[in-house]
């Protein structure tokens, strides 16, 4: 496929992240054109074409890809048709923006990574917050060797609040839901592969996530193959709002990453001072991240060069999700190559 001057995007899904992305799109990226939006909610793509002066809407993702005008598609469906819609778009001859996780299953994403490689189109998956600017400095930081040589990671990544007891039986467990992106954020930070993985968790917030066979609180330790150790922790209920922290620890120093607030304001009296509080969640958390996110992706098919977040960086979080859901059942580190 030519490489435009302007790139004819098709958007599958409409839901938050689908909404999102067509709003950047339409607003901020001027390298790009959303050509046509498909859905099975009618009204919401109706809406969304209404007030971006989109010209066309369709419930089928095949009449999408037969589009000659669009060059590249936003798949923001829901996870389950991931592999389907990446194929056929692949063999459509269209670049792709997938939402993660690909899929949850390794075989389908082997088969279609090949599919991806022979079709020779860009793939970028959506780890979106590689491209928050706060993290984006701590991976600078580290890569220029400000801090030394990396020793310890420690990522913390809390919820404000558990998501849906129906959402929480088809999401795969927190670790391919929820710890896949600190997943990904380890490997970033680090630049490096983990060899090892170990397990504890409890439910600790809701006995209803217990019930449908998932765990609500974790901590995870990685053993990466440079010799970094990390540790995450997660939980899916942090009362005073979305917390989101990152630090590494150098032989010569060491760097982290707070968590923005809402504002920056400050309010002194006599019973004390108070602060802003954190974001309520992942969009107004990272609203900026996807749109540097999207700006990267148009930004690869234009200048022909390899998206930031590769297929092979959508699946190696997945691995890890596996080896870590593995270590808690077994109670006991699981290596990266015991997962096929």
């Amino acid at each position: 496929m030519n490489n435009p001057s302007k790139v004819g995007v098709g958007v599958i899904g409409t839901g938050r992240i689908g909404k999102l992305h067509i709003q950047h799109l339409c607003q901020y990226i001027a390298e790009s054109e959303v050509i046509e939006i498909c859905s099975l909610d009618i009204e919401t793509a109706e809406s969304l074409a209404e007030q971006f002066n989109i010209s066309k809407i369709t419930t089928d993702y095949s009449s999408l890809l037969s589009n000659p005008q669009i060059n590249a598609v936003i798949i923001a469906s829901s996870t389950d048709t991931h592999v389907e819609i990446c194929q056929a778009a692949a063999e459509a001859g269209k670049h792709i923006f997938c939402e993660k996780p690909i899929a949850l299953d390794l075989e389908q994403i082997d088969d279609t990574l090949a599919i991806v490689e022979k079709a020779g189109i860009k793939f970028q998956v959506g780890f979106n917050r590689r491209f928050d600017v706060n993290f984006t400095r701590v991976r600078e930081t580290i890569a220029i060797g400000e801090i030394g040589e990396p020793h310890i990671l420690r990522i913390t990544s809390r919820d404000p609040a558990p998501p849906p007891i129906e959402y929480v039986k088809v999401s795969g467990g927190i670790f391919l839901d929820m710890t896949i992106h600190d997943f990904d954020m380890a490997r970033y930070l680090i630049g490096d592969e983990v060899d090892e993985v170990y397990a504890i968790g409890g439910v600790r917030i809701d006995p209803q996530i217990g019930e449908a066979g998932d765990i609500d609180t974790a901590v995870i330790t990685l053993c990466f193959q440079n010799g970094v150790l990390a540790t995450i922790d997660n939980s899916r209920k942090a009362v005073y709002g979305y917390d989101q922290r990152v630090e590494v620890f150098g032989s010569t120093g060491m760097v982290a990453a707070g968590n923005p607030l809402t504002d920056t304001v400050t309010i002194s009296e006599s019973k004390g001072s108070r602060n802003a509080s954190l974001p309520n969640f992942f969009v107004e958390r990272y609203r900026d991240a996807y749109l540097s996110e999207m700006k990267a992706f148009i930004g690869c098919i234009i200048d022909d060069t390899q998206p930031l977040v590769t297929g092979s960086d959508g699946r190696a979080p997945i691995v890890m999700g596996y080896a870590a859901l593995k270590s808690l059942r077994e109670n006991r580190p699981v290596r990266m190559s015991e997962i096929s």
